[in-house]
């Protein structure tokens, strides 16, 4: 993505970042949202201690969860000041969190789990992600992607000097298996209708996709 295209987009996170937490499924300040998330996170990812991607990270919540259950989290964000709320958060752990283009991220892998909640709809070109993020895989490595359809609307731009985005206000999980059926396995998909996850009951579309490298 253009320079100028990342500076307007990391300005529109940093405006959010004091405030992200305050959502029950960012924050996970609740515990049994917290709880919610942890056992779906230990459902989706291996058994044994991994190495994880965290894209998106914003502020850490996800990767402070990974952390606990013994795997070795990194995250990237674009936002400067998510990265900072990350660190804070993870203080306790040894987890580097970086800034950066979380659809091209500055890491070389190869990871075991490449992690990703609530980001495709912020990308100008979501299947070249797509793509990118299954080559930083292990050969038995599996993309996560935790996902949902919030808007019914066209794709268009949240933030002023932003690139059209294809996906905004979220893409159906058909959508993304199609997409994704083109480069990889598809291996799982599952609605996440459960309202603990969210904090409040929900009527859009979301849902988890996990996906492994052919």
């Amino acid at each position: 993505m253009a320079a100028a295209d990342l500076a307007s987009i990391a300005a529109y996170w940093d405006e959010s970042a004091d405030a992200f937490d305050d959502e029950a499924d960012h924050g996970l300040a609740d515990p049994g949202v917290r709880a919610a998330w942890a056992h779906r996170l230990a459902g989706w990812l291996p058994d044994t201690p991994s190495e994880v991607l965290d894209l998106g990270c914003g502020t850490g919540s996800l990767s402070l969860l990974m952390a606990e259950q013994g795997h070795r989290p990194t995250g990237v964000d674009l936002s400067p000041r998510m990265v900072e709320a990350a660190s804070r958060k993870l203080s306790g752990f040894r987890v580097p969190v970086v800034v950066g283009d979380a659809g091209d991220p500055p890491v070389a892998g190869p990871f075991d789990v490449v992690l990703v909640r609530h980001l495709v709809w912020t990308l100008p070109a979501p299947e070249e992600a797509l793509a990118r993020w299954l080559g930083l895989l292990r050969p038995n490595g599996r993309l996560v992607l935790v996902e949902g359809r919030w808007q019914t609307s066209g794709g268009g731009t949240y933030t002023p000097g932003s690139p059209h985005l294809p996906w905004l206000g979220g893409v159906t999980a058909a959508r993304l298996v199609d997409a994704l059926e083109h480069m990889a396995d598809v291996i799982h998909s599952e609605r996440l209708t459960d309202p603990t996850l969210w904090g409040r009951p929900i009527q859009d579309e979301r849902y988890v996709v996990i996906a492994c490298p052919r």
